[in-house]
C-alpha cells in the first residue's frame, strides 16, 4: 500500500512531467552546483599550492582567472542539461537553448577579458612604468579598455549568432533608430573628440597638477571618454573630456618655477636704517636657500595705513618642495627679524586727544 502511494506520488504529472522527472532535473542542477563548488575548492586549495611552487607566475595568473568562469560554465551547463531532461514545450526549449548559448559565450568573454586584464597588469604595466616616456602610460589604459570592449562585442555577437539570431539583421535594424541614437550619444561623441584633442594637444600628462572647472588636483588617468584626477583633498573626480575642449585648463606642473610674493609690514617706529636692514636680510635669506632660483625682488613699496610695507618676491625651483621651501624662508625671516628687533606691524589705531 505504501509503495503504491509513493509510486503514485512520483508519477503525478505537473506541466507535462512527472514528479520523478522534476526531481531528476533538480538533482542534476544541484549536482552541477555542488560539482562547481567542489571544483572551485580544489582549484583554490590544491592546484594553487602546486602552481605557487613553480618559478613562473603565469600559471598562477591563469589559474586565478579561470576558476570562477569554469565554475559558472559547469553550473549553467548543469541547469541546461537538467531542463533538457524534461518534456517541455518546443518554444520553451528553444528559449532555454538560446539563453544557454548566449550565457556560454558571455562566460567565454568574461574569461578572456579577465585573463587579458591580468596579463596586462602583471607583464605590460610594469614595463610601461619603467619606460622614460609618459606616452605608453597614457595610451595603455585606452588600448586595454578597447581590446576588452572588442572581446565583449565579439563574444556577444557570436553568442547571439549561435543562439539563432540573425546578427546582420539586428545590426541593420540599428539604422532605423540611428537618428535617435545619435541624439542620445551627442555627449559621448563630444567626449570622444575631447579625448582625441587631449592626446593631440597634450595640455597635460599623467601626474601633472592641473586646475580646471573649479577642480585642483593631480591627473591619475587619461581615458578616451573621461579623465580622472585626485583633488588636493584626496577625492577622485571624473571629468568628461569635452570639458577640456571648451574650458581653460591651467597646468600647474608646467610652470618653470613658483613665484612667491610676501608683503611684510613693519611698524612706523622703524627708520631708514631698519628698513634697509630688513631688505638686506631678505636678500641674504633668498641667496642662501638652495631651492630659490634667481635674484629676489626686494623693495620698500608702500606706506600702509598701519605699516611700512616691504615687498619680497622670490622664485622656488621646479621640483623643489613648495611648502617646505616657504616654511624654511618664513621661519628664517621670523628668526632674523626678531634677532634684529625688526617689529611686524598689526592693525592698530592711534587716537590723539586735544583739550579745549
Amino acid at each position: 500500500m505504501e509503495k503504491s502511494m509513493q509510486g503514485g506520488f512520483f508519477t503525478k504529472t505537473f506541466y507535462g512531467n512527472t514528479v520523478g522527472d522534476w526531481l531528476v532535473a533538480l538533482l542534476i542542477i544541484v549536482a552541477a552546483v555542488i560539482l562547481g563548488k567542489v571544483l572551485y575548492w580544489f582549484l583554490k586549495n590544491v592546484v594553487s599550492k602546486f602552481t605557487a611552487s613553480t618559478k613562473t607566475k603565469l600559471d598562477n595568473i591563469i589559474l586565478d582567472m579561470v576558476e570562477e568562469p569554469v565554475v559558472f560554465a559547469i553550473i549553467i551547463a548543469g541547469i541546461w542539461y537538467g531542463l533538457k531532461t524534461l518534456a517541455l514545450s518546443e518554444g520553451f526549449e528553444i528559449w532555454v537553448t538560446k539563453i544557454y548559448y548566449i550565457l556560454i559565450f558571455i562566460n567565454i568573454g568574461w574569461l578572456l577579458t579577465r585573463l587579458f586584464d591580468s596579463l596586462v597588469e602583471n607583464y605590460v604595466v610594469p614595463i610601461a612604468e619603467k619606460s622614460k616616456t609618459d606616452l605608453d602610460d597614457q595610451v595603455l589604459p585606452i588600448v586595454r579598455k578597447g581590446i576588452k570592449l572588442v572581446i565583449w562585442v565579439v563574444a556577444i555577437i557570436v553568442g547571439l549568432n549561435n543562439a539563432g539570431y540573425d546578427v546582420a539583421a539586428l545590426l541593420a535594424g540599428l539604422g532605423i533608430g540611428g537618428l535617435v541614437f545619435a541624439l542620445a550619444a551627442q555627449d559621448t561623441v563630444a567626449n570622444l573628440f575631447g579625448g582625441f584633442t587631449v592626446f593631440a594637444d597634450k595640455p597635460f600628462k599623467l601626474n601633472d597638477r592641473v586646475k580646471i572647472n573649479g577642480f585642483d588636483g593631480t591627473i591619475k588617468e587619461i581615458g578616451i571618454r573621461s579623465t580622472r584626477l585626485v583633488t588636493l583633498e584626496g577625492r577622485m573626480v571624473t571629468i568628461p573630456n569635452k570639458i577640456f575642449t571648451g574650458t581653460p585648463t591651467e597646468n600647474v606642473s608646467s610652470e618653470p618655477k613658483r613665484k612667491v610674493s610676501l608683503n611684510l609690514g613693519l611698524t612706523y617706529d622703524m627708520g631708514v636704517t631698519e628698513i634697509e636692514l630688513a631688505m638686506k636680510i631678505l636678500r641674504d635669506i633668498a641667496e642662501k636657500n638652495e631651492n630659490i632660483e634667481g635674484d629676489p625682488l626686494v623693495g620698500f613699496n608702500q606706506f600702509g595705513d598701519f605699516a611700512l610695507n616691504v615687498l619680497f618676491i622670490y622664485y622656488i625651483k621646479k621640483g623643489a618642495g613648495i611648502l617646505d621651501t616657504q616654511t624654511e624662508v618664513n621661519m628664517e625671516i621670523l628668526k632674523q627679524f626678531n634677532e634684529n628687533k625688526l617689529e611686524f606691524a598689526f592693525p592698530s589705531q592711534t587716537i590723539f586727544t586735544k583739550s579745549i
